[in-house]
């Protein structure tokens, strides 16, 4: 019986065909390193290898945990030791460089023979260590950080046992940290990654998919069999960008592939599937169809000789190389590479069923099911329907059979169409998110039609599922929303629906967020510190899960379940088990790294939300599912979960209106209007009417926004229908001025909001002790003006992996918010506490090379904030201007580089035009809104937490100058006494500028959201 791939005691072990047998067995092809702990390393039979010249010769490669490819290399070489050497030597030349030789003593071995050497392809260290036994040369070489890696393994293959010792990584002699993390984390093969990039679209990770699309597009370089693919990676990166509803940015992809010459006819198709799906995305179902009737050539069929070699396309079938052996033993998967033919039968059935969805949302069921059944037809028809890469496609055929029976009005139909739709995911892609969101529109199927102990059964396990797997859930809240209006509906006679839908909210991430944490994600992986190896580790491990449940579920279509396969599906239910317990393990260990919290997907119960409450204090959660809106309130009174009575739509239009009486842009001029507070009373009655009496007795209240108001601060809600009915009094005395706004009850009079971008980061920030940085604040900002060399390298096009030109204007630095406000914190502070950067020291690169960051526990930012891309079609990746820095400055701290500063503040302000506020559509999903306008909370925020700042002060909108209003608010919050938290410290300064008639508009004193724990202490001490 073929050896399944496992992991035993944490250490990954590959069913890999064995070299040529030695003249004595060795301890095993695969094997545990060492018994000591440390960094967990496996060593594996390399199979063929070209430094193998006899059947007596054997290598192997040490693969460790932290690491994503081998991390060195083991040989038994027989016969001359100078030819043997030699050999090696001529191998290892084409990757590395070597110095002279030297010796060195190795435990158990004696005296070593050593060579330093240096990655051809980075600037990393690469050891190579021999030893004599006998007529046997032993090596090992490798990365010279697994120094200790390369030495246990060479030891314990030499004693022929196990070795006890313990695997450490020596990052602290590594000469460039950035190039061995790259090493580190590895670089698949372009197959492998389009394989990984269809694979991960396949199971629903939609931003993740892009991740390697884009991966793929930056590795095509100058290489020029590999820009011969450039089209089919750009298509795929700008379908999963449609997918997230970056729509700007995919039009731009799409373009500019389609400016690339293609005359395969594979991809022609791909082409055309692929720009129908994002123009369905979009609604715009006439153009889609247009796009379905370009005409495509046909596919000259191919006569294949018995046993005749077929050339591997990756195309369609890229990943279908997954699981393979099981599958070819079951039967259930291709025995060769799919033919071209083939492909194109995949290709044409998915525009058969696109054509059959657009019927089907144009009214037309009964047409869009004939052509499903013509679609489902063509599939089956290749290989009598046994191939496994085309499983995503045949699920979502059968779900739309489904939903047109529906619209025929056959429910029972639709329902068993659905149910076929989810038990065929299950056999390729269990537990995945295409597997949740397929249930998840069964159960919405159900609900609609009044089945609903049925779809709450479905939606519970969905919930379940998704939490316990932390993925990035994006693309779920239509179907997920009927789940929650049930849930409201059931509130009043079980209560226990208020923890289901809590949890549920926590699940529906936005797709900008999902997109912004597997950017981060990426980034985290590529790291060289503790944090970066335990989250590759814990990736490795969610992947060895993943096939093992991919396994697992081929096995059990076994036609004949005999005591192989029966034992087989044992061990890989051990295994899962194994694996699980150990991901949990490294999960736990992670949430000590600020940089993972800043990208976990995790949730948390309602009972621990509560625990992490202190008295007086509420969490407020509101959550945007498809077009409907929804609440939770938690505080030690209990919880509150119910719909809010207005529409996603609605209240998007409530905040606009909001919004543009507080501060719009006309041109260059920004214009402030009376402020609306019956809009502003009607919109708290909306959201926090069913709670309003346990509002007005919190003293703190945590939100956690969703929708719309991302964009809209909670305090300047009223909280009090008198103070709106005196104003409109007023109004109606001679001469009143209708910008005073004093007596108005604020929901932020004399009460602290915070803000939070999930329940998680909360519970993580409340838990965080406070700074132990010596120092109380360092100021940063007013950039310098843009010096003619700078100009010159700010201004060149810089162009995205799309092609397009994504470089600033040089007018952006030519107008500096000054450092006054810095110098006057500083002064409140205490200079001997307190350092200050303007200017010529405000540089990106002076930012990012400083090592002293962490020993302030204020850190602020007095610049201008850009949370959109030059244009609409560029990433929106926010950022923070600067002065520029000389070479290799881009005069932008952006959100990776914030991301990767190694901080220890209690408190990040971002007093920067717009750095949480207004965006383009573009922006807006980077923020993780699905619809009109955004804010960067989910950027710059997310990239400060990430690089350890426990609160982040953030403005909604550009903070103003006039009356001396933020001067106060500096002053206000600054002056606070020491010990005061910084959620009091921002309500006190704020009271001062409400109860002046001149400064109690919103405008001046609601734009700051605390982002964070607000309890922690402002100012811990003062000289």
């Amino acid at each position: 019986m073929r050896v399944i791939a496992k992991w035993i005691l944490g250490l990954v072990i590959l069913a890999l065909a064995p070299a040529a047998a030695a003249q004595r067995p060795l301890i095993a092809d695969s094997f545990r390193l060492g018994e000591g702990g440390g960094v967990l390393c496996q060593v594996q039979s390399r199979g063929r290898d070209p430094a193998i010249a006899s059947i007596f010769d054997r290598a192997w490669s040490i693969v460790c945990r932290d690491a994503a490819r081998p991390v060195g290399k083991l040989y038994a070489l027989r016969g001359d030791s100078a030819e043997a050497s030699a050999r090696l030597a001529q191998i290892r030349a084409t990757e590395a460089s070597c110095s002279t030789q030297s010796n060195e003593q190795v435990q158990d071995l004696g005296t070593a023979t050593t060579n330093q050497c240096v990655l051809n392809a980075a600037s990393v260290g690469y050891k190579v260590l021999s030893v004599r036994r006998g007529n046997i040369l032993w090596v090992a070489e490798g990365l010279s950080a697994y120094d200790s890696a390369l030495k246990l393994g060479l030891r314990t293959v030499i004693a022929d046992k196990i070795v006890p010792g313990k695997v450490d990584v020596a990052t602290s002699s590594v000469d460039d940290p950035v190039a061995f993390a790259r090493v580190q984390a590895g670089s698949l093969d372009p197959e492998q990654a389009l394989a990984e990039g269809y694979r991960r679209n396949n199971s629903g990770n939609y931003a993740e998919a892009a991740e390697f699309f884009d991966t793929l597009q930056q590795q095509i370089g100058g290489n020029t069999a590999s820009r011969d693919k450039a089209g089919e990676y750009l298509i795929n990166q700008a379908l999963q960008k449609s997918n997230l509803g970056q729509f700007s940015e995919a039009d731009a992809m799409f373009a500019n592939a389609a400016k690339m010459p293609v005359l395969d006819r594979i991809q022609i198709r791909l082409r055309r599937n692929f720009e129908a799906l994002h123009l369905i995305n979009q609604q715009r179902y006439d153009s889609a169809l247009v796009r379905l009737d370009q005409p495509v050539a046909p596919i000259e069929r191919v006569r294949q000789m018995p046993g005749s070699a077929i050339e591997i396309g990756a195309q369609v079938a890229a990943e279908i190389n997954n699981g393979l052996p099981i599958g070819q033993r079951l039967g259930a998967t291709e025995s060769s590479a799919l033919t071209a033919e083939e492909r194109a039968i995949f290709l044409d059935a998915q525009a058969v069923q696109l054509r059959g969805t657009l019927l089907r949302l144009k009214g037309q069921p009964v047409q869009a099911r004939g052509l499903f059944e013509r679609a489902m037809t063509d599939v089956l028809a290749v290989r009598d329907g046994r191939v496994l890469s085309v499983i995503r496609l045949r699920s979502q055929i059968l779900a739309e059979m489904g939903l047109a029976l529906e619209d025929e009005g056959d429910n029972g139909g639709a329902e068993a169409r659905m149910r076929d739709s989810v038990a065929l995911l299950e056999t390729r892609y269990p537990q995945s998110v295409a597997v949740n969101g397929a249930r998840a529109r069964l159960a919405a199927l159900l609900a609609r039609t009044g089945k609903t102990d049925a779809a709450m059964a479905e939606y519970q396990i969905v919930t379940r599922s998704l939490s316990q797997s932390q993925s990035y859930t994006a693309g779920l809240g239509n179907v997920l929303s009927p789940y929650l209006s049930l849930l409201a509906k059931g509130m009043d006679t079980n209560p226990a629906n208020a923890a289901d839908m809590f949890l549920a909210s926590q699940i529906l991430v936005p797709p900008g967020i999902a997109d912004t944490q597997a950017v981060l994600a990426r980034e985290l992986s590529e790291g060289s510190s503790e944090g970066s190896r335990l989250f590759r580790q814990a990736r490795s491990l969610e992947r060895d899960i993943e096939r093992s449940r991919i396994e697992l579920a081929t096995l059990a279509m076994a036609p004949t379940q005999n005591s192989d396969i029966v034992q087989a599906q044992d061990f890989l239910k051990r295994d899962i088990e194994t694996l699980s317990l150990e991901q949990s393990t490294t999960q736990a260990k992670l949430a000590d790294f600020p940089q993972f919290r800043a990208v976990s997907a995790r949730t948390i119960s309602l009972d621990d939300l509560k625990a992490s409450l202190k008295p007086n204090e509420a969490f407020f959660k509101l959550t945007v599912a498809g077009p409907n809106v929804f609440a939770v309130y938690v505080d030690q009174a209990g919880v509150k979960a119910y719909q809010v009575p207005l529409s996603a739509a609605e209240l998007s239009t409530a905040v606009d209106v909001l919004r543009e009486t507080i501060s719009s842009t006309n041109g260059d001029a920004t214009t402030t209007y009376a402020f609306d507070v019956m809009q502003s009373r009607k919109l708290y009655s909306a959201l926090l009417g069913p709670v309003s009496d346990r509002v007005t007795a919190a003293k703190h209240i945590i939100f956690n926004p969703d929708g719309a108001m991302l964009r809209l601060p909670l305090n300047l809600l009223i909280a009090d229908q008198a103070g709106v009915d005196a104003y409109a009094r007023r109004l109606k005395q001679a001469g009143a001025d209708e910008f005073n706004f004093t007596g108005i009850e604020w929901l932020g009079r004399g009460r602290a909001i915070s803000t939070t971008v999930s329940a998680r980061a909360f519970q993580d920030a409340r838990k965080l002790p406070a700074s132990t940085a010596t120092k109380q604040y360092l100021g940063l900002g007013q950039n310098a003006l843009l010096s003619p060399e700078a100009r010159a390298s700010l201004t060149r096009p810089k162009l995205e992996s799309n092609g397009i030109d994504c470089a600033w204007p040089d007018v952006v630095w030519g107008q500096p918010i000054s450092a006054k406000e810095l110098r006057l914190a500083e002064s409140i502070i205490g200079r001997g506490a307190s350092t200050v950067l303007s200017v010529g020291n405000f540089t990106d690169t002076a930012i990012t090379s400083r090592t002293d960051l962490a020993d302030y526990r204020i850190i602020h930012f007095a610049t201008h904030g850009f949370v959109t891309g030059p244009r609409p079609e560029c990433p929106a990746r926010p950022s923070l201007l600067t002065s520029w820095g000389g070479e290799g400055s881009d005069g932008f701290l952006t959100f990776k580089e914030i991301f990767d500063l190694r901080l220890n503040a209690d408190l990040i302000i971002l007093s920067a035009c717009d750095t949480a506020g207004s965006a383009s559509v573009s922006a807006t999903r980077e923020a993780g809104v699905t619809s009109g306008g955004g804010n960067a909370l989910d950027g710059l925020v997310r990239a400060f937490i990430g690089a350890g700042g426990r609160s982040i002060l953030a403005s909604h909108w550009p903070v103003p100058d006039d009356y001396n209003a933020t001067e106060k608010l500096i002053i206000g919050l600054f002056q606070a006494k020491a010990g005061t938290s910084i959620g009091d410290a921002l309500a006190q300064a704020q009271l001062g500028l409400m109860d002046n008639p001149q400064t109690s508009h919103p405008y001046y004193w609601s734009a700051f959201a605390l982002i964070g724990d607000g309890s922690q202490s402002l100012i811990s001490s003062r000289p």
